[in-house]
């Protein structure tokens, strides 16, 4: 094991209070590509098209959202964890994580094993829909069915309202709940570790930053730079389940 991966054993080994923060570069390894990446959805697919406002106002932008939402759904559906969500899992069976915050809407954290109720989900989930109406809620394997059924637009059972998956939308207002949870626990983690993300969206991209402000330890696992690597105690730009994996070996063996 290098240095870079034995310093990383040796503060997770040091910490008491770990938050775990994740983003799509976990999830690519999982085979779900990066929306921003070479072969992401937004090079099919015109992000501006599915601002919130013209969701809600325009019947022809949630025909042409439910679409591209119905392809990524089945590709979340049929992806699997990979290591690193092993890994942040093994984290909380030995005690260490305070809360888990990922950007990610695909429900791998939930299928790795951690508590919905250490995971807090700042973008919203694919995998449940809402109405926007009367708030009516629905599985999506339940919308699923009648998108492949032919359907182009769902409307809500109850009350004939706009449906929607329950995910944060360009333009949509972030949860307050799960934004101040997780602040909260930014500021309570003595380690706060970013896995996969290149922390450029913001507000989400404020928390470890937040940590960091708080004293709390800053480790980043990501393939690329990110903005928060100067003020880091330590940046490895690795696959995110290959390093991760080793320094939890390192400690768990």
């Amino acid at each position: 094991m290098d240095e870079y991966l034995s310093k990383g054993a040796q503060m997770l080994k040091d910490a008491e209070k770990i938050l775990v923060f994740t983003g799509a570069g976990l999830s690519t390894e999982s085979g779900i590509p990066d929306f921003r990446s070479p072969g992401g959805l937004w090079e099919k697919y015109d992000p501006a098209d599915f601002h919130f406002q013209r969701f809600v106002s325009d019947e022809r932008t949630r025909e042409i959202y439910w679409k591209m939402s119905s392809e990524l759904y089945e590709m979340l559906k049929n992806a699997r964890p990979n290591p690193g969500h092993l890994g942040v899992a093994k984290l909380e069976e030995k005690g260490k994580l305070l809360a888990l915050v990922t950007q990610n809407i695909d429900h791998l954290h939930h299928k790795a094993g951690n508590s919905p109720e250490l995971i807090i989900e700042i973008h919203g989930t694919a995998v449940t829909v809402s109405c926007l109406n009367c708030k009516k809620g629905y599985d999506r394997d339940e919308i699923q069915i009648r998108l492949n059924s032919g359907l182009r637009v769902p409307y809500c059972d109850h009350c004939g309202g706009i449906l929607k998956p329950d995910t944060i939308s360009f333009g949509q207002a972030m949860p307050e709940k799960e934004m101040a949870r997780a602040i909260a626990c930014a500021e309570k983690c003595d380690l706060c570790v970013v896995l996969g993300s290149s922390l450029v969206v913001y507000p989400a991209a404020s928390i470890p930053a937040h940590a960091h402000r708080n004293g709390a330890r800053l480790m980043i696992i990501n393939l690329t730079e990110t903005p928060l690597d100067v003020q880091a105690d330590l940046a490895i730009h690795r696959p995110v389940s290959t390093a991760l994996t080793e320094i939890i070996e390192e400690n768990y063996a």
